[in-house]
C-alpha cells in the first residue's frame, strides 16, 4: 500500500488548508464544499497530499497524530512564518520544546536542522500515538512497506527512496478513546493488490474494521492496534480498463 494523503478534520477547510499549503510549500489541488486539498511533491521520492475535510466544531476529535516540521532553509524561519500564518507557540505544560498549534489547535513541532534524518522538505515527520510503539512500527512497516529508521531514537520508518518525513511511533500518553482522531492517513492499495486480501491481513495482525454509518463509501476504513482510524482507498485503475 502507499500513504497517499493526511487527512484532517476541520471546522473552516480553506482556512487552515491555506495555513498548511503556505507553511509546507504546498500546491492547491481543490477548494470546495467537500474540502480544500494541497500536495507535497518533493523533487525526489513519495508526493503527499494534505486534505482538509469539513466537521462541525462539536465533532473536532483527539490529537494523536502530529505534525514535526524541520527549519531546514537559510533564508526562511519557520516558527516565525508560522505565527504570521496564525500558529501559536505552546510550549510549556508537559509539552514538548518548539511545540506550537495551528488555527484549530493542531499542534505541531519545529525541529533543529541536525536532529532530522529524513529527506529534504519542511515536513520532517508524522507522528503517532501507540500504545505499544514496537509492535505498532512492526504493523505498519510491514502495511506500508517503509523500512526501520536506525538510531533515531524513537522508532520511525522511512520510505524505502528515503525522501519524504519519517512515520514515528511513540508511546501515547492515554489509551486512544471513542473520539475520532483529528488527523488520519489514507493509504491507497497498489495495481493489482485485493482488497479483501488487504482486510484479512489488516485484522489478523491486530486491526479492526470499521463500520461507521456513513452511507456507502468508495474506501473502507480500519483502526491500527492502537486504535488510530486510517483508510483504505481503491487500488488505481489500471491503464486503459475506462
Amino acid at each position: 500500500m502507499i500513504l497517499e494523503n493526511l487527512v484532517f478534520d476541520a471546522v473552516n477547510p480553506t482556512r487552515l488548508g491555506l495555513f498548511w499549503q503556505e507553511l509546507l510549500g504546498g500546491e492547491q489541488l481543490t477548494d470546495n464544499e467537500q474540502g480544500f486539498e494541497t500536495r507535497l511533491a518533493p523533487s525526489h521520492g513519495p508526493g503527499l497530499d494534505l486534505c482538509f475535510q469539513p466537521v462541525p466544531a462539536d465533532q473536532a476529535g483527539a490529537s494523536r497524530v502530529y505534525l514535526e516540521l524541520c527549519d531546514a532553509s537559510p533564508t526562511v524561519d519557520l516558527a516565525d512564518r508560522a505565527r504570521q500564518l496564525g500558529a501559536r507557540n505552546v510550549t510549556g505544560q508537559g509539552r514538548q520544546p518548539n511545540s506550537w498549534a495551528d488555527p484549530e489547535g493542531n499542534e505541531f513541532r519545529i525541529l533543529a536542522t541536525d536532529g532530522v534524518p529524513a529527506g529534504p522538505g519542511p515536513l520532517a515527520a508524522i507522528r503517532l500515538d501507540s500504545a505499544r510503539p514496537r509492535d505498532a512500527a512492526r504493523f505498519w512497516r510491514e502495511l506500508i512497506g517503509w523500512h526501520p529508521m536506525e538510531g533515531t531514537g524513537p522508532l520511525a520508518l522511512s520510505h524505502p527512496s528515503r525522501q519524504g518525513p519519517l512515520l514515528v511511533l511513540v508511546t501515547q500518553i492515554s489509551p486512544k478513546g471513542q473520539a475520532k482522531n483529528r488527523i488520519h492517513l489514507d493509504l491507497r492499495l497498489d495495481h493489482g493488490q485485493d482488497a479483501e486480501t488487504a482486510a484479512g491481513w489488516i485484522t489478523r495482525n491486530g486491526g479492526v474494521e470499521l463500520q461507521p454509518d456513513w452511507g456507502s463509501l468508495p474506501w473502507r476504513i480500519f483502526a491500527d492496534p492502537s486504535g488510530n482510524e486510517f483508510c483504505v482507498l481503491p487500488a488505481p485503475r489500471e491503464p486503459g480498463s475506462g
